[in-house]
């Protein structure tokens, strides 16, 4: 457990246990279908390295966020560049996914970096992203307890 003094104020960072196996939780994050049942519908998504997708975010008019696949170690680890397309000064944010065998389940470890907290928007950007990949990580816990393995 990492104490609240080591946490990175500039990174969102979100442990989960679920009780699925490794390999469950991988299918979660790389199969497209899935991917679009916990988090969002994806535009030319593979997990390989090199690889530059969309989401098409569900909001009125329709956004995008810009990723490239940066690490992809199945059964371990996603890293991928996250650009939200709509905003008004977009940053480039990473998103790391980590999964790690643990007991009968998986260890989940989310991180997004790349805020500068002293910017108040990137700051406010950070702290709302928190919390809605808290909302999101309880849609991706449903999906695995529902998930034919």
């Amino acid at each position: 457990m990492i104490a609240d003094a080591e946490l990175d104020p500039a990174a969102v960072e979100i442990g989960s246990f679920f009780p699925h196996s490794p390999d469950a939780v991988w299918r979660a994050l790389t199969e497209p279908a899935l991917l679009e049942r916990w988090l969002m519908r994806s535009i030319g998504f593979a997990a390989s390295v090199g690889t530059h997708f969309t989401f098409a975010v569900p909001s009125q008019p329709t956004a995008e966020i810009a990723c490239e696949i940066l690490t992809a170690r199945p059964g371990e680890q996603l890293t991928l560049s996250w650009v939200d397309l709509r905003a008004e000064h977009p940053a480039r944010w990473i998103v790391d996914w980590t999964i790690q065998p643990q007991g009968n389940g998986t260890r989940f470890l989310l991180t997004q970096t790349g805020f500068d907290i002293d910017d108040r928007r990137q700051r406010m950007a950070r702290n709302a992203l928190e919390r809605g990949w808290k909302v999101t990580l309880s849609r991706l816990r449903e999906v695995l307890d529902h998930l034919e393995t």
